[in-house]
């Protein structure tokens, strides 16, 4: 591999990857990307067989919790109002945050 990826494969893999890359931007990332690409030669090159495959190494699935409603903790509805700056037949009045179209 030569020691820098061309200006040409910088800019056609950011047209690839939908950047608008300024002259400077492709030169800083040539180096890089010629890096990542030397880096990724190196894994490619590992032998692996016999190793499994896996996708996550904890060995914990599905730790959730159940789902249960748990009254002690509720407020009542005028408890959640009290402190509101603005109610209107029971509910949170709030300013409008998005444009009417």
């Amino acid at each position: 591999m030569a020691d820098i990826i061309s200006k040409e494969t910088v800019e056609h893999v950011a047209r690839l990857a939908r950047l608008n890359l300024t002259p400077e931007q492709v030169a800083k990332i040539q180096p890089q990307l010629f890096t990542v690409l030397e880096y990724m030669s190196k894994i490619q090159k590992l032998e692996t067989d016999g190793i499994p495959e896996t996708a996550q190494v904890t060995g914990l699935e599905n730790v959730l919790r159940e789902d249960m409603v748990e009254e002690k903790r509720m407020l009542s509805q005028g408890q959640a109002l009290c402190n509101a700056r603005k109610v209107h037949d029971g509910f949170f009045v709030v300013d409008a945050v998005l444009k009417e179209f």
